[in-house]
Order: C-alpha cells, then sequence, then structure tokens
C-alpha cells in the first residue's frame, strides 16, 4: 500500500469529488442532452450544500444564525479552493464574499466547456446558495449580483437578514 501525506489523501479526494461532477454531467448530456443533465446537476444540488452546511455545523458544533452561515460556507469556499475575501454588513446584519477565481469555472475553461459555464453557473450556484443561507436560517436571503462566468471580475455573494 502506498503511504499518502494528508495532503496527497485530501488532493486526491478533491480531485475525486470534482472529476464526478464533470463526469457524470457528460455521461447524462450524452445521453439526454444538455438540458436534461443541467436540470439533474441543479436537483444535486438542490441536496449537496444540505449534506455540506450540516456537516460542517457538526464538526464545529454551530447551529443556525448568520455567523454559522458565515463560518461554515467560507470554509467550504476555502477547502474547494475558491480565491476570495469577505466583507461584513453590519446594516443588514449579514455578509459579503467575493470571488476572485472560481474552480469550476477554471475546470469549465480547461475542459473547453467555457460556452456553457454561464448557464450552468447561473442556475447551480443559485440554487446552492440559496440551500445553503435555508440551512443557516428562513429569514436568511442570498442575492447575488455580480458573475465571473458571465465576463464580470468576480462573483458577489450577499447574505442578509
Amino acid at each position: 500500500m502506498i503511504e499518502l501525506t494528508d495532503k496527497q489523501i485530501a488532493e486526491f479526494f478533491h480531485r475525486s469529488y470534482t472529476s464526478v461532477d464533470g463526469l457524470w454531467f457528460m455521461k447524462v448530456e450524452e445521453k439526454y442532452g444538455f438540458d436534461v443533465a443541467l436540470d439533474i446537476d441543479n436537483e444535486v444540488w438542490r441536496v449537496m450544500p444540505k449534506i455540506q452546511a450540516r456537516k460542517l455545523k457538526s464538526f464545529a458544533n454551530l447551529d443556525k444564525g448568520m455567523e454559522a452561515l458565515f463560518e461554515c460556507l467560507t470554509t467550504k469556499l476555502a477547502l474547494e479552493g475558491f480565491v476570495f475575501k469577505t466583507e461584513k454588513m453590519p446594516a443588514d446584519n449579514g455578509f459579503r464574499i467575493i470571488i476572485s477565481d472560481c474552480p469550476w469555472h477554471n475546470l469549465l475553461i480547461k475542459a473547453k466547456r467555457e460556452a456553457v459555464s454561464e448557464q450552468i453557473g447561473t442556475l447551480i450556484c443559485q440554487t446552492e446558495y440559496e440551500v445553503w443561507a435555508s440551512e443557516f436560517g428562513d429569514d436568511i436571503e442570498f442575492v447575488r449580483t455580480t458573475q465571473i462566468c458571465k465576463g464580470d471580475d468576480s462573483c458577489i455573494l450577499q447574505f442578509r437578514q
């Protein structure tokens, strides 16, 4: 058996996770077409954020609320390789995440699928981050103002109560 470092193990699982996401999408698309693949992908991303949020909450012994959402979501983004900064929005009891580099968009470019990145990112990111917000409180609203996959310099994700 190969002895691997914790970093190598993490890289192995990260690569497997991102690869399987793209592979199953392409296989569904080959068989049923892009629209069906996108619809099924959207259904997957109605569930995946619940799994991720609940696991991170349990790791950190967190429950609901803006601070818990902030801690868990920024952890998730860092683990997935996003480059971002955050800003607190005290007037809205919220925060903003400014993403300057998106690994999912980068994977689509690398796969020469940039032409569908906007469609995928517009739908899937909206679904994903709405679900993240709902996992931390029914009164938390998600608003996205810019998107890298639409040619903007960054994706701006806002969460407020």
